[in-house]
């Protein structure tokens, strides 16, 4: 077994990749030349090594996840940007926010969707206008009241509304449906809005909302992603969670999803989000809605035909792993929510972290496959912001947090967001996280392609920084391949890219091998390091997982425990800020699985970090001179993660 190439590789461009043929060539017309005219060497596949090429070679970044006033939480708490502020803020004009401040992103997003909730479409409007049939009812009036008076009156507003709708006491009149004619006018505003901001090239939008089921309190969240324009969308109306017509049941948005495919031809994927507030229910082994009877090969396989995608990061805490969980990943602490669920209505125990982080869920997903035939939780990792302000701002030092009264101000950190005094649980503004958006390696920059490579998982989430990463599986890569400057066209002709299932195991191979590559947000920090995570189910049955160092910076060197030294750091947090003088540009390696048994499943997939840098509470520490207690962080070492490579093995 040949031992793993860590190195990180020159910033020049490496030779050519191919010599030419010795020719000799008598004489050149003064004319063009066309290919026929051409001899061998001089043929188009001879020397220039993009030609042909049709693989996936642009990456582009965007957030899946944005609310406006449009949506009732994200209205009642203050918010007063509309979708066409929402979608001129993401592609780089500078916007007044709803607390009256200038904003503007540091550079474009490439694609942007908004995903205001499907349930009570509409009743926002209504609400803080005071409409009859809103004034008639006193929880309407309540709202209406508190929703106008704004600040922290509106906000206790608004977790009184999610908390009543969570358990079922909200009354109907407040739960409008498809039908309702504010309903169904909101709706085509949203449609009209993506189609008109659709700039395909430049600025890619799409047609998407939140389904938002609550078991008890327990988020099952999921974003509706249309590949679609108005043509086909326009024919439905989106899923709600309120009986009769909606359900809380993920089957019967499945059903509702193939009725969409069967009646418009088009397409459609939903995109799940905070299982660690979901209290163990997210990547569960039984169903939830039928008694918890164990799942079966039909629920593993519609959630592995609709849903591809989990979003692991957002302003609601990091759901990679837990150090519960993971007790031997030194970075596994990162953003952890761990306090309850959602609406705090229950607290978190240690028997549901399993159900809850996009790593046990994969896990989960290899046990079910042995027993099922069929892997349900076979997802790609992306990225995205969850705000409710529409502003889509992900940047430590522009964060605008998730609701209106979180944008910056000198009392954000500290204000305490949410609590239950029975369970002793507190949340404060200083837990939200400035995260994240979704690298995506697409053919070029239009909705097709770009919901392609979603429903392919060839896309990775970051949790904030535009780090590029690419991630390909193969059986016989050589070592010397990192040295190309085309490792992309390597890659796929050697092997397979992230999101995707290895090839059959060839006769003779002794072990996968991977090529991972990272290079940092041109404007960020520089990299740490590249880890390679494998997860796996032993011979008897158990989940089992491993973090593998496979390139870093710096010429470090493992100790005697095979432990790497942590980078160092250059934060100041007087300013606050950092030097690129520890890290790299960029870093990447052959790594082949040292551990390899070609008879266990495993799946792998890359992590790369950052050197540390100030986290979004430093800077406003500095802006609004205030002392923050030692409990709030103030740098961090933020993170892309790519889609898992998956092994079986051959039966």
């Amino acid at each position: 077994m040949s031992k793993p190439l860590s190195i990180m590789i020159a910033i020049a461009l490496c030779g050519a990749t191919s010599a030419l043929r010795a020719q000799e060539v008598t004489t050149l017309s003064p004319e063009i030349l066309t290919g026929d005219d051409l001899p061998p060497a001089f043929g188009p596949a001879a020397y220039s090594p993009n030609v042909g090429q049709e693989f996936p070679d642009q990456v582009f970044f965007g957030d899946l996840h944005v609310h406006t006033l449009l949506s009732a939480d994200a209205g009642g708490a203050g918010a007063r940007l509309m979708p066409d502020d929402a979608y001129r803020f993401a592609r780089g004009e500078e916007i007044i926010s709803t607390s009256g401040q200038r904003v503007k992103l540091s550079k474009p997003l490439d694609f942007f969707m908004l995903t205001e909730h499907s349930d009570g479409m509409g009743v926002i409007v209504d609400i803080l206008n005071g409409t009859p049939n809103i004034m008639a009812e006193p929880i309407g009036a309540q709202l209406h009241e508190a929703f106008n008076r704004g600040g922290a009156d509106a906000q206790n507003a608004v977790w009184k509304m999610i908390g009543m709708f969570a358990n079922g006491e909200l009354p109907d009149a407040l739960l409008y449906q498809p039908g309702n004619p504010a309903f169904d006018r909101v709706w085509g505003d949203i449609i009209d809005a993506a189609e008109r901001f659709n700039d395909p090239g430049t600025f890619s939008t799409f047609v998407a909302f939140e389904w938002t089921p609550f078991v008890d309190g327990n988020n099952l969240h999921r974003n509706v992603i249309f590949r679609d324009g108005a043509d086909k969308v326009s024919q439905i109306a989106p899923y709600t969670t309120t009986p009769p017509i909606g359900s809380q049941n993920p089957r019967d948005l499945w059903d509702w999803m193939q009725a969409y495919e069967d009646k418009t031809g088009g397409e459609v994927m939903a995109v799940p989000h905070n299982g660690n507030l979901s209290n163990g229910i997210m990547f569960p082994l039984v169903d939830t809605f039928d008694n918890n009877t164990p799942l079966d090969a039909d629920y593993a396989r519609l959630r592995q035909e609709w849903e591809p995608l989990y979003e692991v990061t957002q302003v609601k805490g990091d759901s990679e792993t837990h150090p519960y969980l993971s007790p031997d990943d030194e970075f596994a602490d990162y953003e952890t929510w761990d306090f309850g669920n959602l609406d705090l209505s229950e607290a978190k125990t240690p028997e549901m972290l399993p159900g809850e982080y996009a790593r046990a869920g994969l896990q989960r997903g290899l046990l079910l496959q042995q027993q099922l035939g069929v892997n349900p939780f076979k997802f790609g990792l992306v990225g995205a912001t969850d705000t409710h302000t529409g502003l889509a701002t992900f940047d430590e030092n522009n964060f605008f947090g998730k609701f209106v009264s979180y944008e910056p101000n000198p009392a954000r950190a500290m204000n305490l967001s949410q609590s239950n005094p029975e369970l002793g649980i507190e949340r404060f503004g200083w837990q939200d996280t400035a995260s994240g958006i979704t690298g995506v390696w697409a053919v070029e920059n239009t909705r097709e392609s770009i919901y392609d490579a979603m429903a392919r998982r060839e896309v990775f989430a970051t949790t904030g920084p535009r780090i590029r990463v690419r991630l390909f599986g193969g059986w016989d890569y050589p070592d010397a391949v990192i040295l190309s400057r085309d490792l992309a066209g390597v890659g796929y002709q050697g092997g397979v890219p992230m999101g995707s299932d290895l090839w059959a195991r060839p006769e003779g191979a002794d072990a996968p091998r991977f090529i991972v590559y990272g290079m940092r947000d041109p404007d960020g920090a520089n990299l740490d390091r590249v880890q390679i995570i494998k997860g796996w189910v032993d011979a008897s049955g158990q989940t089992q997982e491993k973090v593998f160092d496979v390139a870093w910076s710096d010429g470090r060197v493992p100790g005697s425990d095979g432990v790497l030294p942590p980078v160092g750091s250059t934060v100041d947090l007087t300013v606050p800020t950092w030097t690129n003088t520890i890290g790299a540009v960029e870093l990447g390696t052959v790594w082949e699985d040292p551990e390899f048994d070609p008879a266990v499943p495993a799946f792998y997939y890359a992590r790369v970090i950052e050197i540390p840098t100030p986290r979004w509470t430093a800077y406003d520490a500095v802006a609004f001179d205030l002392d923050l207690p030692p409990e709030v962080p103030m740098v961090t070492q933020e993170r892309a993660y790519t889609s898992p490579i998956w092994y079986t093995p051959a039966e």
